[in-house]
C-alpha cells in the first residue's frame, strides 16, 4: 500500500502559480507579504469553541493512498462522534494543491501535503492556524518536529511523518563503503553504470549541491549552475535514474549504490547486505505535514481529527505498516523497530538535515536543471 514517492514531490512553482491564481479568484491583489507564522488569526479562528458538538460537522479529508490506516473514518465516527468522513485521495503534491485551490471552497477540512506545500499554502492565506488549545496531543510530539523551517512552532501545520535522503548501497558488493555523495557522482571503475540517482527536481539536485557545499534551498544562479556541471559529468557513469524501483535493482545486484530516501532503502531485507548512509556532507530533512483550510467550515472536527491522528495508538501505525519515522516520541516509543530497520533514526540526526522549503518562482530553475540534465 505504499504510494509512489515520486510523484508526491513536483516543483512548487506550478503549486504556488496555482496558488496565486486561487487568491486572485478570492479578489486577493498584489503579492502576498506575510507568512503563515507571522500571520494574525483569522474571524473565524476566534470563533473556534473546544466544546463544539462534533456530531454536527463532518470531514473530508486528501491524503496518499495507504497513508492512513483504512479503518480510520469508522473509527473517527465512532470515538468522535463525527457526523460523516470521507478520504479523498491524491497521487501528488500538485494534485492536492490543484484540488486545494480550484475554487474558494474546495470542500476538503484536512489535507496531508509536504512541508513545503504547506509553506505555499499558507503564504497564500489559505490555511487556518493551529490552535493548540484543541491539539493537546501536540504534546507527544518531539521538540525536534516544533522547530522546522518552514514552519517553526507549528503554527498552521502538524508534521505526520519525516525522513532524510542519503546513498543505500549492498555491503557485499562494494569495494569500500559510501561515504561521500561523491562515491555515487564520481563512482570508481568498480561501481561505474551500477549506480542510480533520482529524477525528483530538488532531490536529483541534493548530491550535486551537498557535494559543493552549497544549501539544497539555493536559488543563485551560479551554484545551480556548478551544481548541473558536476551532475552532467555523472550521468555516462550511471545505471540510470530511478525513483522508484532502485530498492529492487539493489537486492538484484544489477546496482551497487543508489540515492534513496531511508524509507525506500531496504535494511530489513532476510539477506541483511543492504545498508543505509548519509553522506558525510550532509543530506535534507522531509516532512509530510496536516494543515486545515480556512475554507472549513468544520475547524473543530479538523482539530480534533489531528488530534486523534496523534494519538500514540493511531500515529504508530504509520512507522508499523508504512517505514517512515512520525514525528511523535510516545508513538515511535510504542513500535517495535524490525531488525535493520531504519526507524531507529533519532530526531537530532534528522535535524542536522536542511528541511526542503518553497522557492516559489526560484523553482522553476530546478525545473529547468532536471529536465536538460536528465535529458537523452
Amino acid at each position: 500500500m505504499f504510494r509512489t514517492r515520486f510523484t508526491r514531490r513536483l516543483p512548487a512553482a506550478v503549486a504556488v502559480a496555482g496558488l496565486a491564481l486561487a487568491a486572485a479568484a478570492c479578489g486577493g491583489g498584489g503579492e502576498s507579504t506575510s507568512t503563515g507564522a507571522e500571520a494574525a488569526p483569522s474571524a473565524s479562528a476566534a470563533q473556534l469553541n473546544a466544546n463544539a458538538d462534533l456530531s454536527k460537522q463532518s470531514l473530508q479529508v486528501t491524503v496518499w493512498d495507504g497513508y492512513t490506516p483504512k479503518e480510520l473514518p469508522d473509527k473517527v465516527k465512532q470515538d468522535l462522534k463525527v457526523s460523516n468522513v470521507k478520504i479523498n485521495l491524491h497521487a501528488t503534491n500538485e494534485e492536492a494543491i490543484a484540488k486545494l485551490t480550484a475554487s474558494a471552497d474546495s470542500g476538503i477540512d484536512v489535507a496531508f501535503v509536504s512541508g513545503q506545500y504547506a509553506q505555499a499554502l499558507s503564504e497564500q492565506g489559505l490555511l487556518e492556524p493551529i490552535h493548540p488549545e484543541l491539539i493537546p496531543n501536540l504534546s507527544n510530539l518531539y521538540p525536534e518536529a516544533t522547530q522546522l523551517s518552514y514552519d517553526k512552532g507549528n503554527k498552521y501545520s502538524v508534521p505526520y511523518t519525516w525522513g532524510t535522503t542519503g546513498i543505500c548501497y549492498r555491503s557485499d558488493l562494494v569495494k569500500a563503503e559510501p561515504t561521500s555523495w561523491n562515491d555515487i557522482l564520481k563512482p570508481p571503475a568498480w561501481a561505474q553504470k551500477k549506480v542510480t540517482m533520482m529524477t525528483t527536481e530538488r532531490w536529483l539536485a541534493l548530491p550535486a549541491l551537498k557535494a559543493l557545499g552549497y544549501s539544497v534551498n539555493t536559488d543563485k544562479d551560479d551554484e545551480i549552475a556548478k551544481a548541473k556541471e558536476l551532475l552532467t559529468a555523472a550521468k555516462p557513469n550511471l545505471l540510470g535514474y530511478d525513483d522508484t524501483t532502485f530498492g529492487d535493482k539493489l537486492k538484484s545486484g544489477e546496482a551497487v549504490m543508489v540515492e534513496a530516501w531511508d524509507g525506500w532503502c531496504p535494511t530489513t531485507d532476510p539477506k541483511k547486505n543492504i545498508k543505509f548512509v548519509v553522506p558525510k556532507e550532509g543530506s535534507d530533512l522531509w516532512v509530510d505535514t496536516m494543515v486545515i483550510m480556512k475554507s472549513s467550515k468544520n475547524k473543530e472536527a479538523a482539530h480534533a481529527l489531528i488530534n486523534y491522528i496523534l494519538d500514540p495508538k493511531i500515529h504508530g501505525w504509520a512507522a508499523e505498516n508504512i517505514n517512515y519515522k512520525v514525528p511523535n516520541k510516545a508513538a515511535m516509543d510504542a513500535v517495535k523497530v524490525p531488525e535493520g530497520s531504519l526507524l531507529g533514526i533519532k530526531p537530532a540526526e534528522l535535524l542536522n538535515g536542511e528541511s526542503i522549503r518553497d522557492l516559489g518562482e526560484a523553482s522553476t530553475k530546478y525545473t529547468r536543471l532536471s529536465s536538460e540534465v536528465t535529458a537523452k
